[in-house]
């Protein structure tokens, strides 16, 4: 797992300044890195900690920067090049190779000949899985289901029927994709089932975080685009479709039939209400409530920021009156306009 820096700086178009066969074990902070792990600095406000850091090398922007260490490599952008040589330190995370023998793995699914299957998982019938992907311990895949290439399904991960995942995907653990969506008609004062006959496809370089949740459409299919990064504890709706390499936060909940443009970024605890369209280019703050369209790019918020609470009790109590208040100022505006209408015809 180890590297010298001068293969890493090879590898992320950088320039070695000091020991280029410095051994590089691993990746850590500024602040807790050891004489044997890489560090980044990509924040200017962390810059003091280069005089005090214990990291063999750091990564930089700058050479002026770089004669500040002992060693670094120079770099445009030091955070992407800390993602990028984060893959050269990632440890194996399974012992196995091939198929676990306590899988269930259906006679007519069909599985590439390097795929990785561990134990207890389940693979229902016509389950296709393309070269280079690893399905996890306990892993289920229901009838139907498609698997591209270099794809990575964690522990525990269940995708239902007839969904589909492109290539180099990675589902992290407790997630499930294609349960059915909250589709309930009413019916005398009871609810009818509306059974969904839709399904979900994920672009390629898709990432799911733990126990997030992806509902099947309706009629039509649930829609993930290439790149979309999507964190843990997050509820996708039936048919909803979310462009090309949007990010969405942790806790964020998106009601059915919402479509969501390319390159959006949405923070963390957003809900968004049902049947709207967000544009491209859209950044919405967290703990927003996303209850319109969104038709033009930019950065949305809703909500109050915090402030002390005695502060904010006061800041409540005002805006419950804000109809009264609102009131009151139009009636001194109107007395305050016949005033003036008596002093002009003076």
């Amino acid at each position: 797992m180890s590297h010298t820096l001068g293969q890493l700086a090879a590898n992320v178009q950088g320039v070695v300044k000091g020991n280029p066969n410095l051994i590089i074990e691993k990746l850590g902070t500024l602040e807790n890195a050891t004489p044997q792990e890489l560090s980044f600095l990509a924040n200017p406000k962390y810059q003091s900690q280069l005089a005090t850091t214990s990291a063999g090398a750091v990564l930089v922007k700058t050479e002026e920067l770089a004669q500040l260490v002992e060693n670094a490599i120079v770099v445009a952008n030091p955070y992407l090049a800390f993602a990028q040589l984060s893959t050269l330190f990632v440890p194996r995370t399974q012992c196995w190779s091939g198929i676990h023998p306590s899988a269930v793995v259906s006679s007519t699914a069909q599985l590439a000949s390097d795929v990785v299957v561990g134990p207890n998982v389940v693979i229902d019938d016509n389950v296709v899985i393309a070269e280079g992907s690893v399905i996890g311990a306990g892993c289920v895949l229901s009838r139907g289901v498609r698997l591209g290439k270099n794809t990575k399904l964690y522990p525990n991960v269940t995708l239902y029927h007839d969904v589909v995942l492109g290539d180099s995907c990675i589902i992290h653990s407790a997630a499930v994709i294609g349960a059915d969506g909250f589709g309930f008609a009413p019916n005398e004062g009871c609810w009818e089932k509306i059974h969904q006959l839709g399904s979900v496809v994920l672009g390629d370089a898709v990432e799911v975080g733990a126990s997030t949740t992806i509902d099947r459409g309706a009629i039509e299919n649930t829609l993930i685009g290439n790149g979309v990064k999507i964190d843990n504890q997050v509820q996708i709706a039936h048919n909803v479709i979310i462009g090309d390499n949007t990010a969405i936060a942790a806790s964020t909940a998106i009601a059915g039939s919402t479509k969501i443009g390319a390159l959006c970024t949405i923070s963390g605890g957003v809900c968004i209400a049902g049947h709207l369209t967000i544009i491209d280019h859209v950044h919405i703050t967290g703990m927003s409530l996303i209850s319109n369209s969104i038709l033009e790019s930019g950065s949305y918020s809703s909500g109050m920021g915090m402030e002390p609470t005695s502060k904010w009790r006061r800041t409540v109590a005002r805006v419950r009156r804000i109809d009264d208040m609102a009131k009151q100022f139009l009636q001194l505006k109107q007395q305050v306009n016949k005033f003036l209408e008596k002093v002009d015809n003076k």
